[in-house]
């Protein structure tokens, strides 16, 4: 009788702690599925990739390179920012850079002139315009043809020679027949953005610069647009450089910038798109 006993209470015991066991694997899975993520081994290399760029893409960029490191977060991205002639020599000198954004398609060519370009990498991405801009402490005027008044003692405008920006006031200012009279005003800047802020801190009381450079500060006004038959098309065209250790990456990064992520980001900062 004891051991009839016995062996229902064990039988019941077994059953009890089969049952606990099932109940644990029903709720708790598997110690390898569960961390499959973390034991696989990573999809790529990390990557690091510079990206020579126009000093006025470079608000976008640092924007459009928060939202890519979110889909591919094995690519760091270090950018140079500068005047596009500038870096465009800095390539020409073997600088390392894997990608070139440039506010220009002059300085692009003079790579791809070079074979300093991979085939089939190079693509029109953005475009701008161009706008005179005053201080907001600035004496009043209204158009380009203020320029030449006693309102304005000095206007700053890139360097043309090196700045697709000052390449492209001068063009502006030389339709408008103003570029030799206003030769005693005229301030040059090493950039765009130096440009802005010689105008912004109030050191010029006017200046050419891109649409998109003028929504970047407070302290500047739009006055004026000029007119597109007055200079040649602002286009950016992108492209990845022959000496890329990572011609695959770069070129991945450039075709993510025409994503509609990276459309959408643009738009945000004023630029449009290439057609």
């Amino acid at each position: 009788m004891q051991r009839r006993t016995f062996a229902i209470l064990s039988a019941g015991a077994l059953m009890t702690c089969l049952g606990a066991i099932s109940c644990s694997s029903a709720t708790v899975p598997p110690l390898a599925e569960g961390n499959a993520t973390d034991l696989a081994p990573p999809n790529a290399e990390s990557v690091e990739l510079t990206v020579s760029a126009a000093a006025s893409v470079q608000d976008a960029m640092k924007a459009v390179q928060i939202a890519y490191q979110a889909e591919a977060p094995h690519v760091t991205i270090t950018y140079n920012f500068g005047s596009s002639g500038s870096l465009t020599q800095q390539i020409v000198q073997g600088a390392p850079t894997d990608i070139f954004l440039s506010a220009s398609q002059t300085w692009m060519d003079e790579l791809a002139h070079q074979g300093l370009l991979v085939d089939g990498s190079r693509q029109n991405l953005l475009q701008n315009s161009m706008v005179l801009i005053v201080s907001q402490n600035a004496a009043s005027i209204g158009d380009f043809e203020d320029l030449s008044t006693n309102l304005i003692g000095r206007v700053a405008i890139g360097e043309p020679e090196s700045v697709p920006a000052g390449r492209y006031a001068k063009e502006t200012l030389t339709a408008m027949n103003l570029f030799d009279p206003l030769q005693p005003k005229l301030v040059f800047g090493k950039d765009v953005r130096q440009v802005l802020s010689y105008v912004a801190t109030g050191n010029v009381d006017a200046g050419l610069v891109y649409a998109t450079d003028a929504l970047m500060s407070d302290q500047v006004e739009a006055i004026a647009t000029a007119p597109a038959d007055t200079h040649a098309p602002i286009v950016y065209p992108v492209a990845v450089v022959q000496d890329s250790a990572h011609a695959e990456a770069a070129q991945g990064f450039v075709d993510f910038l025409s994503t509609d992520t990276a459309v959408a980001i643009f738009a945000e900062y004023g630029f449009a798109m290439a057609q």
